[in-house]
């Protein structure tokens, strides 16, 4: 039992994929075995159903818990930013925000170029709902939100401004215990319970026969994603080593423990410590890294944005549907200002966007579900991403502010480093 507890979310996914697949595959052929041999009559599609009704259920509380998950990280994300720091907070964000939403122009743009051609010959059309292919399950379950996701985003931000207004940390209080409701729920609830759902997904689409078209999708989109997060790196250090007269390559070299420790802890915050001692060593100011780095933890999130973008984009690719640059924009900006919000947590970028993937780009039940899939299955590489990232912010950080005539070091006091610190927390 130990070591399945030691398991990565990465593995676990991959291990759910495969059983999804082979539940699909075998069962069927062995149910009609014992039936000939017992002469029974149990449906051939017994063990999918089953996983298909847990599949039902986790999905109606998944959309009960979405706008729970939007308030609970955006009010006190906003919140907590507006009380946590001096004069080097409007910069840090600014500078996190517009890297962060240039990086999903990046993965957009890539995406409507390269789609139509690595795609071709997919039949993209022709994939359905898999739910349409089988019985909804033996459960029928409908749990109603307690509000929609646009009110749910609009509610948090005025809560979150107005929390700013008040200049007392009582509302702001009640909101991060809310939030670590909330996280205990994604926790020890959502995310454990996410393979056996993607379980009962993929033994549905491969029992109606699209598994084949998906898995092949899955590799290609995988093989973009990995690249242009490490495109986004060579800009963003190419930028931050011009701007801060810093050699970039020296720069990036120097992260790369930051890197390869994201990569297995799935966790922008619990690589902090070793971005830290990195980003020190790059020879960033180490009251700035003491600032900046918790902070960018939490709302630096370039990788997790190129992985939503690409992945969202293929997904409507896979839906049938051929969006277009002007009408995914708004969806970036959007998506930029709730990956401020996003725990450093494995899965965390994800399960803060789904809402907004279905009230602006409609998702589905078995959208979401795939593109869960997709996300978590590279999530160990946009999290590396966003945390050798966050270098780049604090060397842009300390050169703006000295140019603009604002000591970093002087002006960062040790209670607002406390605070960056403990909103990352």
């Amino acid at each position: 039992m130990k070591v399945l507890k030691k398991l990565p979310l990465l593995a676990w996914i991959i291990i759910a994929i495969a059983s999804g697949v082979l539940i699909g595959m075998l069962t069927p052929g062995m149910i009609s075995g014992i039936n000939d041999a017992t002469g029974a009559a149990i449906p051939t599609d017994l063990i999918v159903q089953i996983f298909v009704s847990f599949s039902t259920v986790f999905s109606a509380f998944l959309s009960f818990a979405i706008p729970l998950i939007i308030i609970g990280f955006i009010v006190p994300g906003i919140g907590s930013l507006a009380q946590g720091a001096g004069k080097m907070l409007g910069i840090t964000v600014g500078l996190a925000y517009i890297s962060s939403i240039l990086a999903g122009f990046l993965a957009l743009t890539c995406a409507l170029l390269l789609y139509p051609i690595i795609l071709q010959g997919q039949q993209l059309a022709s994939f359905d709902n898999p739910e349409n292919a089988l019985s909804k399950g033996y459960i029928s379950f409908e749990l109603t939100p307690i509000m929609g996701v646009l009110s749910a985003l609009i509610l948090s931000f005025i809560l979150g401004l107005g929390i700013t207004a008040l200049k007392t940390r009582a509302m702001l209080n009640l909101f991060e215990d809310f939030q670590v409701i909330v996280e205990k729920m994604l926790g020890y609830v959502i995310i454990p319970l996410l393979p056996v759902h993607i379980v009962g997904v993929f033994a549905n689409m491969t029992l109606a026969g699209q598994v084949a078209k998906i898995l092949s999708v899955f590799g290609l989109v995988f093989v973009m994603v990995i690249i242009l997060h490490w495109v986004t790196l060579a800009l963003q250090y190419s930028v931050a080593g011009a701007v801060s007269r810093r050699n970039p390559v020296q720069m990036l070299k120097t992260m790369l423990p930051a890197y390869f420790t994201a990569i297995g802890t799935q966790s922008s915050a619990a690589t902090i410590p070793v971005t830290v001692r990195s980003a020190k060593k790059a020879g960033i100011s180490p009251r700035v890294v003491d600032f900046a780095i918790p902070l960018c933890a939490t709302i630096h999130l370039s990788g997790s944005m190129i992985t939503i973008t690409s992945c969202s984009v293929a997904v409507l690719f896979m839906t049938g549907q051929h969006p277009d640059f002007g009408s995914l924009i708004p969806m970036i900006l959007v998506l930029g200002v709730m990956m401020v919000a996003a725990p450093g947590v494995p899965g965390g970028g994800v399960m803060t966007a789904i809402g907004l993937l279905q009230s602006m780009l409609g998702f589905d039940a078995s959208m979401i579900a795939l593109m869960i899939a997709l996300y978590l299955a590279q999530d160990s590489f946009g999290t590396a991403t966003n945390v050798t990232g966050d270098a780049t912010i604090a060397a842009l950080t300390e050169r703006i502010s000295k140019a603009s005539g604002v000591n970093p070091d002087k002006e960062i006091r040790d209670e607002d480093i406390e605070k960056a610190e403990a909103i990352s927390a």
